[in-house]
């Protein structure tokens, strides 16, 4: 669930983040209200609203798969906002060079925002994907599956204190490991040098 989903949120939230920052502000800001309504709803709200749609698309509203959709819907706007956030911080100097260089917007894209983002997106996907754990966890109250599932099914409703402790120290390191690495990998990647 937590790899399909920070996938698509990769696959959604750079395109969409990249077009937030560069469009035309006529048509940047209703699209960033549709982001920014997107990102305040609650997910389990969230889970609810887009059960007819995870119908649609899954053919069932409960297991895994069928959670991956509203875990998507959650954590494309979110990545989003990140990445825009990313790319305001690259150098305009750099965006300067690259239209005097004769650069048409994909190149500048592709060759001088996203590379010289790239740290700063590193982080924000890892922010990102322990958002999703904690999603994935929420969906697990719905029948989505996952640790969540574990937790409270046996966990919480079996009264087997146990097992709902050794989920959460699960979840604990499972977000401190992934929090580790995107921070290494974002340290290594950084050109600017050490931070």
């Amino acid at each position: 669930m937590v790899a399909a989903t920070s996938a698509l949120a990769v696959l959604g939230g750079i395109p969409l983040g990249v077009f937030l920052t560069l469009a035309p502000k006529p048509i940047a800001r209703p699209l960033g209200a549709i982001v920014n309504a997107g990102r305040s709803l609650p997910f389990i709200i969230l889970l609810i609203l887009v059960m007819p749609l995870t119908r649609a698309v899954v053919g069932t509203t409960i297991g895994p798969e069928a959670a991956i959709v509203p875990l998507a819907l959650g954590a494309i706007p979110f990545y989003a906002r990140l990445v825009e956030s990313s790319l305001h911080e690259v150098d305009p100097g750099l965006l300067e060079a690259g239209r005097s260089l004769g650069m048409r917007t994909w190149h500048l894209v592709t060759k001088v925002l996203l590379p010289e983002a790239l740290p700063s997106l590193i982080r924000g996907f890892t922010v990102t994907v322990v958002a999703v754990i904690g999603y994935s966890a929420m969906a697990g109250v719905v029948g989505g599956g996952g640790l969540g599932d574990l937790a409270l099914r046996y966990g919480y409703q079996r009264f087997e204190t146990d097992i709902l402790l050794a989920t959460v120290a699960l979840l604990i390191v499972l977000v401190q490991a992934i929090q580790s690495g995107g921070d290494l990998l974002a340290r290594r990647l950084d050109r600017r040098g050490p931070s």
